[in-house]
């Protein structure tokens, strides 16, 4: 397995992992590495034969996950994280510090294609999306946020931060061109977007688990907080 994967905790019902920024959860092409077939292959070492993906990271976000190891962990995992239970926190790296340091932000969006858009409550299709942000550090213009999901839309944090005004680095998807122009220039390569914090409670014993795993990106390592 690669050395840049960390299997932060496992045990007979769930398998808890750090996902490195470039690596996909999941892919369709078999030609292309993936966090789900290098933890298979670490399985089949040990005669274990089944994980089930539970939910995903974008290929250029780094941070937790949390996979099944087998049906009964997968159906109870799965409903944890449909009916918002799960606690998913991350930390994000942008530009512009909005007018408050902490609040909220609230849109309706639309999948489209490999893009989120944010769209009218009128809008057929459209799902609410709500995130809590706090600014955490400023370092050399850039802002290290801590965010909180309230709930859990295609490529959410981006979209909306974006759209708010707080572009992450790195992000070629949905910032602006100079925002990648610079992310470019200072080798931002990934999107500075961390899944830090995990709180799910365990399938089997019922106890409620915290997992946390600082950023392991350059762009995180400029502020003390990390």
């Amino acid at each position: 397995m690669r050395s840049d994967i960390n299997i932060i905790y496992e045990d007979k019902d769930i398998l808890v992992c750090r996902k490195p920024a470039g690596l996909p959860t999941q892919s369709a092409r078999v030609s292309v590495p993936d966090l789900v077939s290098e933890l298979k292959s670490y399985l089949a070492e040990k005669n274990e034969n089944y994980l089930a993906v539970v939910h995903r990271l974008d290929q250029p976000v780094e941070g937790l996950l949390v996979f099944a190891k087998n049906k009964k962990a997968a159906k109870n995992l799965s409903e944890q994280l449909k009916q918002g239970e799960f606690g998913k926190v991350y930390y994000a790296v942008a530009f512009n510090q909005p007018c408050v340091q902490e609040g909220m932000l609230e849109d309706y969006m639309v999948k489209d294609g490999s893009r989120a858009k944010i769209v009218t409550a009128d809008t057929p299709g459209a799902k609410k999306a709500v995130l809590h942000y706090k600014l955490i550090a400023v370092n050399k213009g850039r802002v290290l946020y801590e965010v909180r999901l309230e709930t859990g839309r295609f490529h959410q944090i981006r979209a909306q931060m974006a759209h708010a005004g707080m572009p992450i680095l790195g992000d070629k998807k949905y910032a602006d061109p100079a925002i990648a122009i610079y992310s470019e220039a200072h080798g931002i390569k990934n999107v500075a977007l961390c899944a830090f914090k995990l709180k799910l409670v365990h399938p089997g014993t019922g106890e409620e688990m915290l997992f946390v795993s600082k950023p392991a990106g350059e762009i995180f390592k400029d502020f003390k907080k990390e």
